[in-house]
């Protein structure tokens, strides 16, 4: 017997939902469990929307399971907690990221990268251990396990400090993985999004020197006067890709349209290493001679582990960092993520959830 979203759980919930490959999302009513021992329950006041959560509701990865409640940018401020656990008091600003659950036994987790483990629980459209349905943060309250929640320093504004629990670890972890980060490193940052403006803000902070790489001029001014970027190339302009080749000790591609790699892997030093961290929908060509002439690497990034998530968090603090945001109210969504699938914010939208998600009830 299928229990309705409403009754799987004993905590009424309230939040947005897609129904089917529409996307559109609608006021939903559903449950979340009560505060077990280790879980930390928050109200959530915003949530950030990220380009997977399109994605998610349209289920152009196919892997969707409806209704979906999206969201895995939430912050908040914590109303209850289990008797076991430590770290975490009622009161204190928190946020929930990519992920709610991994299997705790597995070499990944023993190494504090729950992100690959192969049984990884994803905060909305997965199943939870129990065998519900996880939802989302496009919602009013939120419980997760404590190893889940991440704390957020009081100099974080919550409202941009939202985007970061997926944009900026997913740059952060391989501006950190692969080396990046050390002082007078020459980074390009592909594409001047989401992801690739706090990519821009992280490489600096690092001490990095970074180029930012993009189709569209228009972001020049952008990049260098307003994010600090060091220089800026457009990646159709052949001369000046031509007379940037082999200058970057490694990129980080953040776009998630299907783009030639040959251009980029040609700008990169020999051991240079282009890093991929957007996800097209489609194969990309990847070209072996350029490789081979200079033992470059192409790889792949998947957000970051827990304690590199609360890293990357109080990294940010420290260096006031925080996303570009445009905060709108619960009932504008779907005109933002028409919005969002034209490219048409700088460079993320934040649900105002505190202050506009109203139940219908």
């Amino acid at each position: 017997m299928v229990k309705a979203p409403t009754e799987e759980h004993p905590r009424p919930a309230f939040g947005w939902a897609a129904r089917d490959s529409s996307g559109v999302l609608a006021p939903f009513n559903f449950s979340r469990r009560e505060t077990g021992e280790k879980d930390v329950r928050f109200k959530v006041l915003y949530c950030g929307i990220c380009h997977s959560d399109l994605h998610a509701i349209k289920n152009e990865w196919g892997s969707t399971i409806y209704p979906v409640v999206p969201g895995h940018e939430i912050v908040g401020v914590v109303t209850e907690v289990g008797s076991k656990v430590e770290k975490i008091k009622v009161g204190d600003k928190v946020g929930v990221g990519c992920m709610i659950g991994s299997c705790h036994s597995c070499d990944s987790c023993a190494n504090n990268l729950e992100n690959y483990c192969p049984k990884m629980i994803l905060t909305y459209s997965a199943k939870y251990h129990d065998g519900t349905i996880t939802y989302g943060g496009y919602s009013d309250i939120m419980v997760a396990d404590e190893r889940f929640i991440v704390r957020i320093p009081e100099n974080l504004p919550l409202d941009a400090g939202a985007p970061l629990l997926c944009a900026g670890i997913t740059v952060y972890s391989p501006l950190r993985y692969f080396g990046f980060d050390k002082p007078g490193t020459q980074v390009g940052i592909v594409g001047l999004g989401g992801l690739g403006h706090v990519a821009v803000k992280f490489a600096k902070a690092m001490g990095a020197k970074v180029t930012v790489i993009s189709t569209s001029t228009s972001k020049k001014q952008e990049a260098l006067e307003k994010l600090g970027a060091d220089s800026f190339l457009v990646s159709r302009d052949q001369d000046q890709m031509q007379a940037a080749m082999g200058t970057l000790d490694g990129i980080i591609d953040t776009v998630s349209a299907v783009h030639p790699l040959l251009p980029l892997i040609g700008l990169l030093k020999s051991h240079g290493k282009l890093v991929m961290v957007g996800a097209p929908e489609k194969p990309l060509e990847l070209p072996i001679f350029p490789l081979l002439m200079g033992r470059k690497i192409v790889a792949g990034s998947c957000i970051g582990g827990m304690k590199e998530t609360q890293e990357m968090i109080d990294f940010a603090a420290e260096h006031n960092i925080t996303a570009d945001i445009e905060v709108i109210p619960a009932d504008y969504v779907n005109t933002a993520m028409e919005r969002l699938a034209k490219a048409d914010v700088k460079y993320r939208f934040v649900i105002d959830v505190g202050n506009t998600l109203k139940s219908s009830n």
